[in-house]
């Protein structure tokens, strides 16, 4: 049996999409601050904002018109041929498989500020367990579980920037900036910024699982993206007014600590809101983990990965050996690189994802001119066009600010490239 299974509604598909995304708000954005200051980094912001508005409208036009649980892979294919899949399925890959190991690690640092004797690795690994397993017993129940934990998630979130709120000060906002304002801070600062939004297009992984999907694909990325943009933008202002900003640019758990600087070292709300952030946490790395595993799913339907990384669970009708092995790849991530560094690789496969897949959807306006197109992208072909453009200036970006990175990411390629062709 290869066929997975159409239950994800409406509301489903928004909480995966924010639910994909939503840990990017409790950690990650803020080594950006570190890196370019609170301006340049809200400029980087700014810029990568607008860069995931026309992304998305523009990505809705492919993922409903091809709802395929390759994503990225299956337009690139249609439009570029072999060679174009393969990239933009590596890049889709690297995004995937790299954000739930630093999610992961997150998590653990989150319950190790709760408990400090806990220590952050063994929550991380425990964490892969448990959803591993949850994603093995089917997509309807998955689904579900996400529903909730997005929807508490945000909730959270909303009530955090509400707490804040008072103590916030445009002057300490605007403190320990440097003198001017560079191309270099907003730059460095890009990988971060991207990391408040980046995966939420692994709502295209589960097209293939969507009811509806010529209505429902549209209505989960729009209302996805609406919400991200607001929390985003909301928390990392607010946060950077409420004291010194720099005590928060280099820890993996910002929100409970601008808590603690807000009311106070003693205060419950900071613990309690630590304990409540996991559910951010715990979202982000379920909605991560059903998506790694379809783009394995998919591209070892396709030939590009060994065959029995296809079969799926004749009982929940879940791609159980993708979950697995996308799993073993987390672990040895956790134990090989910082936050830091996972964040900058998994980011660098989503800007390349990105690009491409603007491309394909130019390509394939002219060479599927008949293909159903149930949502068709704005302002076509601005829209991608301006997507396409800033995703190459993210990638060149990270790419200068983090050459060794973008060596072990372009030569895993080519290595995963020659092997691809050996197989053949």
């Amino acid at each position: 049996m290869t066929q997975l299974k159409k239950v994800i509604n409406t509301y489903q598909l928004w909480s995966i999409a924010v639910g994909l995304v939503i840990s990017g708000e409790y950690f990650g954005w803020n080594y950006g601050w570190a890196t370019s200051g609170t301006i340049g980094f809200l400029v980087s912001t700014l810029l990568v904002t607008v860069m995931y508005v026309t992304f998305i409208f523009s990505y809705t036009e492919l993922t409903t018109a091809i709802p395929d649980a390759g994503g990225a892979f299956e337009y690139a294919s249609r439009a570029f041929g072999s060679l174009g899949g393969f990239i933009a399925g590596f890049a889709t890959l690297v995004d995937f498989l790299l954000a739930p190991p630093a999610i992961a690690y997150a998590l653990g640092s989150y319950v190790h500020f709760l408990n400090n004797d806990i220590p952050e690795i063994p929550v991380a690994i425990g964490a892969y367990f448990v959803f591993i397993t949850i994603n093995i017993l089917g997509i309807k129940e998955s689904a579900r579980f996400s529903l909730v934990v997005t929807i508490l998630s945000v909730l959270e979130l909303v009530i955090f920037m509400a707490v804040i709120f008072p103590y916030f000060k445009t002057e300490n906002f605007m403190a320990h900036n440097p003198p001017t304002l560079t191309f270099d801070g907003i730059f460095a600062g890009i990988p971060f910024a991207v990391w408040f939004f980046v995966a939420i297009e692994g709502v295209a992984m589960v097209a293939e699982e969507v009811k509806n999907p010529k209505t429902t694909i549209p209505k989960a990325y729009i209302s996805g993206i609406i919400t991200l943009v607001i929390l985003a933008l909301g928390i990392m202002i607010l946060s950077a007014g409420v004291g010194d900003w720099r005590t928060l640019s280099n820890i993996d758990y910002p929100l409970p600590e601008t808590l603690s600087m807000a009311l106070g070292r003693q205060s419950y709300l900071a613990k309690l809101f630590a304990g409540m952030g996991l559910f951010g946490l715990i979202a982000s790395f379920h909605c991560n983990t059903i998506s790694y595993s379809r783009q394995i799913y998919a591209l070892a339907r396709a030939g590009y990965l060994p065959d029995f990384l296809s079969v799926v669970n004749e009982k929940f009708q879940t791609p159980h050996w993708a979950l697995i092995v996308g799993g073993l790849v987390g672990f040895m991530a956790i134990f090989t690189g910082t936050t830091a560094q996972i964040i900058i690789l998994s980011v660098l496969g989503a800007v390349i994802m990105y690009g491409i897949s603007m491309l394909s959807l130019i390509v394939l306006r002219k060479k599927e001119p008949n293909l159903e197109r149930p949502f068709k992208a704005p302002f076509y072909p601005f829209f991608p066009l301006v997507a396409f453009v800033l995703s190459m200036v993210c990638m060149v970006a990270i790419v200068y600010y983090n050459q060794d990175l973008g060596m072990i990411f372009f030569g895993g390629m080519l290595v995963y490239l020659g092997g691809y062709y050996l197989k053949k």
